[in-house]
């Protein structure tokens, strides 16, 4: 099947830069916020967008990695900060693309394990294919495509893309 080229390297950038910006005015009265990103690409993702939000903000940020085995979800999840670190703070799950919502959902299912003040989510591509009630709060963009296409996003090259084959 041909690839086609679905966000490019500037275009990724721009969507980093707008949900940073969405992010902020979400969380405006807020001290401190939480971004969560599921490993490997919500991660980088996440770091992509904490670093952008330093560039306009003064909000202390904190960074979680979360990693899940995605192809047993419902199994063990490990975060780099304890319950206690998030508990009654402001997250936002991040992931680079959402697909049938698996993840997604299991994530929050792991994060509401304890009282919070605000739950959010952001991802970079958001599919229709959803097999759960999970939305993205803040996305970069939304693509309808087919159960057999995949979205392949590439945030560690020098040139960032996300292509659908």
């Amino acid at each position: 099947m041909k690839e086609a080229v679905i966000l490019n390297d500037q275009q990724i950038r721009a969507k980093i830069k707008r949900i940073a910006f969405q992010i902020l005015e979400s969380h405006v009265d807020s001290q401190k916020l939480i971004l969560a990103g599921i490993a490997s690409g919500g991660y980088v993702l996440a770091q992509l967008i904490v670093k952008e939000l330093s560039k306009i903000s003064d909000i202390e940020i904190s960074l979680c990695e979360v990693v899940m085995d995605k192809s047993k979800p419902n199994g063990p999840i490990v975060t780099s900060l304890s319950p206690t670190e998030y508990q009654n703070q402001c997250i936002v799950l991040v992931d680079d693309v959402l697909n049938s919502g698996t993840t997604l959902i299991y994530g929050v299912c792991h994060f509401l394990q304890v009282p919070l003040l605000q739950f959010k989510t952001a991802v970079l591509v958001d599919r229709s294919h959803k097999k759960y009630p999970v939305k993205a709060d803040f996305k970069g963009i939304s693509l309808s495509t087919s159960i057999q296409e995949t979205v392949k996003v590439d945030l560690t090259s020098k040139l960032f893309s996300a292509v659908l084959k």
